[in-house]
């Protein structure tokens, strides 16, 4: 049987066809989500892609976070569903306290978009188990509030935890506390993560590589495997 993964759409989305094709390539079946709807479709997983939400003008993630379709995310989430935020996903994940810490405004102020270096930190979650540790790979990053910041005490159980699943190389591109690109939450079910793996997955389009295909077929193997 086919898995099912989700993608959501929140008004200003840019990347959700983008991430249905990731989904496709790695062969599982992408199902289109509105933010407005009230439940998930009996999906297998669910990616929060990236671009923009509305209301990211009063904080990146905010307004979203309170769209319908979170309700039902949040509490199959917390009992171990799959979901990967990408970028503003990543933001959103946040602002629903489904991964600690929150989103700033890059420290140059500026929006960023490049082929950014990372390096793989923790391989053991529902969409990085395809990696290594201590694996290199190129992903395209942009974004214009991709700071990520936490209390001390939360970076520190981060880091204690292994739960840093990614960590920029060369120049921080943003100003993210230690360095980090992408995290997961205690059960490694939600992973976030700034830089946009849909757009490495084929060797024409992004980086040229398709370093960011092992995400959609880790979680494909980890729900095939389940």
């Amino acid at each position: 049987m086919t898995a099912r993964i989700g993608v959501v759409t929140f008004p200003g989305s840019l990347d959700d066809r983008d991430t249905q094709r990731a989904i496709r390539i790695a062969g599982a079946e992408p199902v289109a989500l509105w933010h407005k709807d009230k439940d998930l479709k009996q999906v297998d997983a669910v990616v929060l892609c990236g671009g923009f939400s509305y209301g990211d003008y009063l904080r990146a993630g905010a307004i979203a976070r309170f769209s319908p379709v979170m309700e039902p995310l949040i509490e199959q989430a917390k009992a171990g569903l799959p979901v990967l935020g990408i970028c503003n996903g990543f933001q959103i994940l946040t602002e629903a306290h489904l991964l600690p810490g929150a989103m700033l405004g890059n420290d140059h102020l500026h929006f960023i978009c490049r082929d950014q270096r990372l390096r793989v930190e923790n391989a053991e979650t529902s969409w990085t188990s395809d990696y290594r540790a201590g694996q290199e790979i190129h992903i395209p990053l942009k974004n214009m509030d991709g700071r990520y910041v936490a209390d001390g005490y939360t970076l520190d159980k981060l880091e204690a935890e292994g739960r840093v699943a990614f960590r920029y190389l060369g120049l921080n591109p943003n100003g993210s506390l230690n360095d980090i690109a992408g995290i997961t939450n205690e059960a490694g079910n939600v992973v976030g993560l700034m830089p946009h793996p849909e757009h490495a997955v084929e060797p024409l389009i992004g980086t040229g590589r398709t370093d960011g295909l092992p995400f959609f077929t880790s979680i494909l193997k980890k729900l095939v495997n389940a």
